[in-house]
């Protein structure tokens, strides 16, 4: 293993750099490349196909370019329909980010979980699979929210958060049958958890917000334990899109670490 082989890590957009943040506290030492496809952002509007094919063809050509030593997709709808397509072509470890229902099951006090993701998401058998794995008979609640993306992404570039994304997550979920009664949510998109505050007020001080930053943080080191690792190179972040669309977002990526800037 080279010591000087990234971890890459892989979104749509800025969402993954709440699962960075994870990773720099578990990994201060390793080097990383994270890479935005803001060319191909929103992914939750898309169809199964588009997104499979685009995160296998844009990860192939990345993996062959910079040869990392781990692949993390940290990228809730991503994950849930192309993994294990990833998988299967590259012959490095890859880590996806799967909504943390687990942990959720484990938190909640009576019995009602919300969920928030995209609408590519929450409609996944992925997802079906794992609340009847480990969802322990508590009842799940299910809302797309694709607004939170458009607000999480303007945050990070200095905008103001538009608070009917939030208004209207809390209310997807709320207005349901038995939404009133829930005491936990799973941010099940990266972007998520980088409005935390947001809705954290709007939810209320009695609703516990889960997401699976920290889990994959672990994955990730425990995959990697023992590696060397060493910069010889300042970590970097790369875009599909335009640098124009991209610069700024400098001052969120400064605060992960990362100083240089590159399209891809």
């Amino acid at each position: 293993m080279n010591a000087n082989s990234p971890i890459l890590l892989f979104d749509s957009g800025v969402g993954g750099l709440s699962v960075l943040a994870e990773v720099r506290k578990v990994l201060p030492n390793a080097p990383v490349i994270y890479a935005a496809d803001l060319a191909g952002l929103p992914y939750g509007s898309k169809s199964e196909a588009e997104v499979a094919a685009r995160v296998c063809g844009l990860l192939g050509r990345m993996a062959e370019r910079w040869q990392p030593r781990l692949i993390c997709i940290a990228c809730n709808t991503a994950s849930t329909i192309a993994l294990g397509m990833v998988r299967e072509v590259l012959e490095i470890p890859v880590v996806g980010t799967v909504p943390a229902i687990k942990p959720a099951a484990a938190a909640t006090r009576n019995g009602t979980i919300g969920l928030l993701g995209t609408a590519a998401t929450i409609r996944q058998a992925y997802v079906d699979n794992l609340e009847s794995q480990f969802a322990n008979g508590n009842k799940l609640l299910r809302h797309a929210a694709p607004g939170l993306v458009e607000a999480a992404e303007a945050k990070l570039r200095g905008r103001p958060v538009d608070p009917t994304a939030i208004e209207e997550a809390v209310a997807g979920l709320r207005t349901q049958p038995g939404g009133d009664t829930i005491d936990t949510v799973v941010l099940a998109c990266t972007h998520f958890p980088l409005l935390r505050d947001e809705l954290q007020a709007a939810f209320g001080a009695g609703v516990k917000l889960v997401d699976g930053a920290e889990g994959i943080a672990r994955r990730i080191a425990h995959l990697v334990a023992g590696q060397p690792m060493e910069r010889n190179e300042p970590d970097r972040a790369i875009t599909t899109g335009t640098l124009a669309e991209f610069e700024p977002l400098a001052g969120a990526f400064r605060a992960c670490g990362i100083a240089h800037l590159d399209k891809f």
